[in-house]
């Protein structure tokens, strides 16, 4: 994985190093003895400015695996190395974390290589994304060099706080004239070619031309307004989300053309002569930014520790908070970046996806599992990718993957099998998904008991992404959503940060809310207008029960009024008799005819009117079908009448630009399309086949029911909101979501490390913070949080304990207490 600040490394063979490197790779390999050593794998990552290289061995022996890291700085590196030559180096030689095995040993030679693949599966040796390498940061080299004062008076002992409190607004107002000078050297400098940062870069010079003449001003005054200027910009300081995640970009793409443009490479170097006696290249100047912007709140902490008697002391702590919150923002914008980069590798390895993986929220882990369904009892091995929302099932297919199943995981809960765990067999550690209304479940096997618990948590931390335990808190229903402008929280009133999937959402008030804020919000505002009718198809009794939810029970018949009705989910919640609420499934029920009585008895399924659903399209030819249908995308259908024909009701679907068209079979109270598989009714029937292909009754048809034709006539939207008691205003429709992204699994400690990592510091958390995967750390407000690591912090993440778990943490969430 990438670390902070180390982006986009260069891959060099050990042969172009130095001597002194090469002779550090051979020192570490006559650290153990020649008998035990398996295998050294050498990989060697240039810094792009080439001004720094980090080495990386990990030698694999018979008793493990044990990974040894050295920076150092380099005099000199190629541009393009010519093999053979050498690069000039000074290592740094830490020593091991552990020494190699001894002699003894029980396990076959033949079994080596196998044992080695288990343990990186069991201790998870891959590189954690918030994880990087204690080197020297170089962007903070060149913007210490570019912003650096020229004149500043040194904090002496003897200084009052008055004295370090001027101090403090002097370099706050002097390294922003000097920020600003820079802006306008990118903009001297910049090339056509670096185009998707330069147009931000304009719009950056007017925002920071504002701000500076705002800083003035408050100077002028002795800085009193300084809180309530930051406090004003801070949205519109919102743009660096926009220039942070195209600077990687911007950066490639002007190295690749200096490398093959000569016309640009002289036009850009004559520009550099003209800026700082061309001290500065283009590619370090366009760092700048993203350092200044990610600094506000060093310097503002650092004001506010010297303004304890000032009566703006208040309003400082507010700004800080604000640039805290901007900060966090920022780099959260730049991580999504990184995922949705992750998510693009996956869609395009995937064969016969017809859905936008991005949709189905953030990927949490991937690896082979085997599996097995109740339709095929054998295990069979699949591939998965586990998403917020979904769990993908493939077949490997050389490079690539088949897909072979999308699981919904919102009408699904997990369940372990310990019985499995006593077999001592591989792949016999195994776990339920099972369907909420008793439908075709899965088993999981995974190869060790370790990689059995890593999956059932990032299952667990999934499904709490879409199904949060306070979802429903104070009347509300809200569901996790991706906002389109930047949003604040209704509770805590900071940014919901990312660029997708950035909170939740509730679709009666409108209110948005951090995951950790759910239980805070204030009470839903829904409006006062009753919900529309609903008339029960089916006896519910409780039978099945909704998960942790009251249960309402009816007769086929009875009236009831919908107090919440999300169109992705099996529950609805209703009210009888004015007082009685409860859940009950969505299926059992269907929209009240206007101004009409509800039928004493069940009908029959000639008899009930299904024109509220947006894929019933009345009485139509088939020929009328196929031009309606003809003009949709693939997985857009409808179900038609045929009074004229002994079956009723007909399938028709588009796959494959050609209309289907496919005979729903009523016999015995039952009604089908296969003898298969038999449904009660033909709601059941279309609930079915919106999660499940076709292909299981017709081979050449691998397509579930995606799209009613109607709700894609209507809009792509699938926001279900309140409006008067209108049943035609409500989008009854079944679909499955249309979307899904992915990160490294533990975050525990190295398995080499022996040794309780070092407590660097307390802290106590100032708000709670809800993790979205299994790397992060949970926060509630007041705990007590020892830091082991503050590498990433300039990512705004830092690593830590609290309640006996180990994991990142945003660090604008915590007070520092103290150093140990």
């Amino acid at each position: 994985m990438r670390e902070p600040g180390v982006h986009k490394d260069s891959v060099i063979p050990v042969a172009l190093l130095g001597d002194a490197s090469r002779e550090a790779v051979q020192s570490l390999a006559e650290q153990g003895r020649s008998s035990q050593v398996q295998r050294l794998e050498e990989k060697v990552f240039l810094h792009p400015n080439k001004s720094s290289i980090r080495l990386e061995l990990r030698v694999l022996s018979r008793e493990g695996a044990h990974r040894w890291k050295g920076c150092r700085r380099c005099s000199s590196i190629p541009a393009n190395p010519a093999p053979g030559t050498k690069i000039k180096s000074n290592p740094v030689i830490p020593s091991l974390a552990r020494p190699f095995p001894s002699e003894e040993t029980t396990e076959n030679d033949d079994d080596v290589y196998r044992s080695l693949e288990e343990l990186a599966d069991e201790h998870d040796l891959g590189e954690d994304i918030y994880d990087c390498v204690p080197c020297e940061d170089e962007g903070d080299d060149i913007y210490e060099d570019i912003i650096r004062v020229e004149v500043q008076q040194p904090m002496k002992m003897g200084m009052t706080e008055d004295d370090k409190r001027n101090c403090c607004l002097l370099e706050i107002q002097e390294t922003e004239a000097k920020y600003y000078k820079t802006l306008e050297d990118i903009e001297k400098v910049r090339a056509e070619p670096c185009s998707p940062v330069s147009h931000i870069n304009c719009d950056l010079i007017k925002v920071h031309f504002s701000f500076l003449r705002a800083i003035d001003v408050s100077m002028m005054s002795g800085g009193s307004s300084l809180a309530k200027v930051f406090l004003e910009f801070k949205e519109r300081l919102l743009i660096y989300g926009k220039y942070c995640s195209h600077m990687e970009y911007a950066q490639n793409t002007l190295n690749h053309l200096l490398a093959n443009r000569e016309d640009v490479r002289q036009k850009v170097e004559e520009c550099t002569l003209k800026v700082q006696d061309g001290k500065f290249k283009l590619q370090d100047l366009l760092v700048v930014p993203m350092q200044r912007v990610l600094k506000y709140h060093l310097l503002l902490k650092e004001l506010l520790s010297h303004s304890s008697d000032r009566p703006e002391k208040q309003q400082l702590k507010e700004a800080l908070e604000a640039m805290q919150d901007l900060a966090m923002y920022i780099n959260e914008v730049k991580r999504d970046k990184e995922t949705l980069k992750k998510i693009s590798e996956f869609q395009s390895s995937i064969e016969n996806l017809q859905v936008k993986l991005e949709e189905f929220g953030r990927p949490k882990i991937d690896g082979e599992l085997k599996v097995r369904s109740i339709v095929n009892h054998t295990k069979q091995d699949r591939y998965l990718f586990l998403f917020d929302k979904v769990v993908i099932v493939c077949k490997r297919k050389g490079y690539n993957y088949e897909l072979k199943e999308i699981i919904e995981l919102l009408f699904h809960k997990m369940t372990d099998d310990p019985m499995n765990n006593k077999d001592i067999k591989k792949w016999s550690y195994g776990f339920y998904l099972i369907h909420l209304q008793g439908k075709q479940g899965f088993q999981f096997f995974c190869k060790t008991e370790e990689m059995k618990r890593k999956w059932m948590e990032q299952f667990e931390m999934a499904m709490s992404n879409i199904k949060p335990e306070k979802a429903n808190a104070n009347h509300h229903n809200f569901q996790m959503y991706t906002f389109e402008k930047t949003t604040n929280c209704k509770a805590c009133r900071m940014f919901l940060r990312g660029t997708f999937y950035q909170g939740y959402l509730c679709p009666k008030c409108g209110a948005g809310a951090h995951k950790e804020c759910l239980e805070i919000i204030p009470p839903c505002k829904m409006g006062s207008d009753p919900g529309p009718k609903m008339v029960a198809v089916q006896n519910y009794h409780g039978n099945p029960a909704p998960p942790g939810k009251p249960v309402l029970t009816f007769q086929i018949g009875d009236v009831m009024e919908l107090l919440r009705g999300d169109p992705d989910s099996p529950w609805w919640e209703g009210c009888a008799g004015g007082w009685e609420s409860g859940y009950f499934p969505s299926s059992s029920v269907k929209p009240c005819p206007v101004d009409a009585r509800p039928p004493n008895s069940r009908p029959a399924s000639r008899e009930i009117d299904y024109t509220a659903y947006p894929w019933f399209a009345g009485n139509m030819e088939r020929h009328q079908t196929d031009n309606l249908l003809k003009s949709h995308v693939s997985g857009t259908y409808l179900i038609r009448e045929r009074p004229a024909e002994a079956e009723r009701f007909a399938i028709s679907i588009k796959f494959n630009e050609e209309v289907k068209h496919i005979k729903v079979v009523e016999k015995d109270n039952w009604i089908h399309i296969t003898e298969a598989k038999k449904f009660e009714s033909l709601l059941e029937l279309v609930e079915y086949y919106q999660s499940h292909s076709l292909k299981e009754s017709f081979k050449q048809l691998d397509t579930t029911l995606k799209y009613p034709y109607k709700s894609r006539e209507r809009s792509t939207s699938r926001t279900f909101t309140r409006s008067p008691a209108s049943c035609a205003s409500y989008n009854f429709s079944f679909l499955s979501p249309q979307g899904l992204n992915f990160s490294s699994q533990s975050s525990s400690s190295p398995f080499w490390s022996v040794f309780t990592p070092r407590v660097i510091g307390t802290a106590v958390a100032r708000y709670n913070f809800a993790a979205r995967d299994m790397r992060e750390l949970s926060l509630r407000e007041g705990d007590v949080v020892k830091i082991y690591s503050r590498i990433g912090g300039d990512q705004g993440w830092w690593k830590g304990e609290t309640n006996g778990r180990v994991g990142w943490f945003p660090s604008t969430y915590v007070e520092e207490e103290g150093v140990q």
